[in-house]
């Protein structure tokens, strides 16, 4: 089977334009929670020019920011970008495609991407692309989402869907990433160039104040998860929504849902 690469860009800018403007009350919840691992990473600190690329709304960059670097963003969704602008009106945002960043060689100390890298249709290139930017010494750090053994809010919804819906009935085209184990990451890093390349699993919560939140932040958050929950027949969706609620009990504590998260981040060096 070919891998139509223009086929998942323009189905993940397509999703990305209609989720930007619920995204920060929705899925934000959950991503943010990995932020500032990862600007730690990355080493970002005062005078550091830094990156957020694929950087959605800006969460990274504002990281970035508060940490006395020289900040700025880069996605291909308006949409995003409109948001990102928005909430850091103090920091430049650029509008591009991250395997072919519209950015001159070697200028920036620092590159983060937080879940960006695992939306294009090519990590690979988007990665030597960061490379590129970067200046010698200059480190990568992004995360990934691992892969829903390891990840509760996913696992929650495929068993969900498993039991009551249809987990091959969204006709969304196949996913570019394949980023959802450290050995993977770690790899690819290496083999693109990368120095004192390393990927670990990060844990976190995703606290949410009733379980029915948990499926519209995915809903409306996201854009692969998204079509596979809107390519459910109505009732099913029902049966999912309840079956989500009654597992999602487990994680209960003190009135409210602590959902727990698992992602990868990966760090890489580029050489001097």
């Amino acid at each position: 089977m070919s891998f139509d690469f223009e086929a998942v860009r323009a189905f993940e800018r397509a999703g990305w334009q209609k989720a930007a403007g619920e995204y920060r009350a929705t899925f934000a919840g959950a991503t943010q929670e990995f932020a500032d691992a990862l600007v730690d990473a990355a080493g970002v600190g005062r005078g550091c020019d830094a990156l957020d690329l694929c950087c959605g709304p800006g969460v990274a960059a504002a990281a970035a920011a508060a940490r006395g670097a020289v900040a700025c963003g880069l996605d291909f969704s308006p949409a995003m970008l409109a948001q990102a602008r928005a909430s850091n009106p103090d920091l430049r945002f650029h509008q591009g495609d991250a395997e072919a960043v519209p950015l001159p060689d070697a200028s920036f100390d620092a590159i983060v991407s937080n879940f960006g890298i695992h939306h294009v249709p090519r990590p690979e290139r988007a990665l030597t692309e960061a490379l590129r930017v970067l200046r010698p010494g200059g480190v990568l750090a992004f995360t990934t989402w691992a892969a829903p053994t390891h990840n509760i809010a996913w696992q929650l919804l495929f068993d969900a869907i498993r039991l009551h819906g249809d987990i091959d009935a969204a006709s969304s085209p196949p996913s570019g990433g394949g980023l959802g184990e450290a050995a993977t990451v770690k790899r690819l890093l290496r083999d693109i160039g990368f120095a004192e390349a390393s990927a670990k699993i990060l844990r976190r919560e995703w606290r949410l104040a009733r379980a029915g939140d948990l499926i519209a932040a995915l809903r409306r958050g996201t854009v692969r998860t998204a079509a596979l929950i809107e390519a459910q027949h109505p009732a099913a969706r029902l049966a999912i929504e309840a079956e989500i609620a009654r597992r999602a009990g487990a994680y209960r504590r003190d009135g409210r849902y602590f959902i727990p998260l698992a992602a990868i981040l990966g760090r890489g060096v580029k050489p001097r």
